[in-house]
């Protein structure tokens, strides 16, 4: 069977904001970043989950990523959220989910584990 492997495209203003939070804040690491680290466009990794983030003015799209975790994971996720002071909410998005919105404006949604979801 062959293998669909995918990386989104998040839209940012500014590269280098979006990297201080991708790294400084949620924990991820710079996997690559174009032109030696001056261009618009890089990767953050964290865990097996890949992130391509393009700085393009002209873009005002914002999209939401789906990421799910395990029960430790998401433990440490809500842990890193209060270290950090990373605003989050919880939101039902047909179930249960932690929702933390990036500086531009992206979001991403984190799953309650079936353990620790309230219903």
């Amino acid at each position: 069977m062959r293998r669909w492997y995918s990386r989104p495209v998040l839209f940012v203003a500014d590269v280098q904001r979006a990297l201080q939070f991708y790294v400084d804040s949620m924990g991820f690491s710079k996997a690559w970043h174009e032109d030696d680290g001056a261009g618009k466009v890089c990767q953050v990794e964290r865990a097996g989950c890949e992130i391509i983030l393009c700085e393009e003015l002209g873009r005002t799209d914002r999209a939401r990523l789906f990421v799910s975790l395990d029960a430790q994971g998401f433990r440490d996720l809500k842990q890193r959220t209060t270290d950090r002071s990373i605003p989050h909410d919880q939101i039902w998005w047909g179930y249960d989910v932690v929702r933390i919105r990036e500086p531009d404006g992206n979001e991403l949604l984190f799953p309650l584990p079936g353990d620790l979801a309230a219903g």
